[in-house]
């Protein structure tokens, strides 16, 4: 009994130890990159030695995690805009830390002799910490593709105009995406990237249409490759696409706007409507208590 509580003792310090090293490199790593570029040529064995293990402990999470949920993971994290604080090697070695975390915390409430009960919940809090990141990923993605679907129609617009005054599409796409601010611009960005790194226009919208995973987007992508295939004019075809996502927009607008009444009618049941009765009937009880007091005296 004492050698197994040492023994998770031991393993959840580790654990918790190799997870905060982890987690100090995430919470300022533009310092940590600055500190390595001005250190540079001073000693590189110190200065590699962390990114190595780190690099060490990616590739072990790597193999530990099933091909299926590192897919997911890469998916999610696409869809999420690829934030740099939190890569997918960063979260796979955290997820994989974690395991013997909860494995040693379980152990111990075994061996400690705890009810059954708390160590059902201890193991469900090990599962819901576990995929945590992929929840936190996948939230981020459905605010990140309604930003871009609230951007689209916008910068549309700023797209046609641009090739109505005589650019080409793909200095409109690149004149909207330096003027504009959000995740519709960064994603129009990297698609001229992608093309200019020697990806043809069909597969670096097509790779825009699958990060973003937002229906309208899709539609336009495919408009667009119809249009180069066909030789279609852009300027109509994206005069077309603006004022359907205009139109869009505002039935949306409109469909939320309908929704309301309905969203508010449980609150006022729940809250307002009882605080209403007992201030209406509430001093009329109080009287008719006070009668029928009287009365039986």
């Amino acid at each position: 009994m004492p050698g197994t509580i040492i023994l998770a003792s031991v393993l959840v310090a580790a654990a918790l130890g190799a997870i905060a090293f982890v987690l100090a490199g995430a919470v300022q790593p533009a310092r940590s990159r600055a500190v390595a570029n001005l250190q540079r040529g001073y000693g590189d064995s110190v200065v590699d030695a962390p990114s190595e293990s780190h690099g060490a402990l990616s590739r072990l999470a790597r193999r530990l995690t099933p091909p299926t949920l590192v897919s997911v993971l890469e998916k999610q994290h696409a869809r999420a805009g690829r934030p740099a604080d939190w890569n997918v090697d960063r979260l796979l070695t955290l997820k994989m830390l974690w395991v013997p975390t909860i494995s040693a915390l379980v152990l111990l409430l075994i061996s400690t002799g705890q009810q059954a009960l708390l160590i059902g919940l201890a193991v469900l809090l090990g599962v819901a910490v576990y995929f945590v990141p992929d929840l936190l990923l996948l939230s981020r993605g459905q605010e990140r593709a309604q930003q871009v679907q609230r951007e689209l129609a916008d910068t549309l617009d700023q797209m046609t105009i641009a090739v109505e005054a005589g650019l080409g599409f793909d200095a409109a796409m690149n004149r909207a995406a330096a003027n504009g601010k959000g995740a519709l611009a960064e994603e129009l960005t990297r698609t001229l990237q992608d093309m200019r790194m020697g990806l043809s226009r069909r597969q670096a919208f097509e790779d825009l249409s699958s990060r973003t995973h937002v229906v309208d987007l899709r539609r336009f992508v495919r408009a667009i490759l119809q249009a180069d295939a066909y030789g279609i004019s852009i300027g109509d075809v994206l005069r077309t696409q603006a004022a359907e996502m205009r139109l869009k927009r505002r039935q949306r607008a409109e469909e939320q706007a309908q929704k309301v009444p309905v969203k508010v009618l449980m609150p006022l049941m729940l809250f307002i409507l009882p605080v209403m009765f007992i201030v209406v009937m509430g001093p009329a009880a109080l009287d008719m208590i006070e009668m029928f007091g009287a009365m039986n005296n």
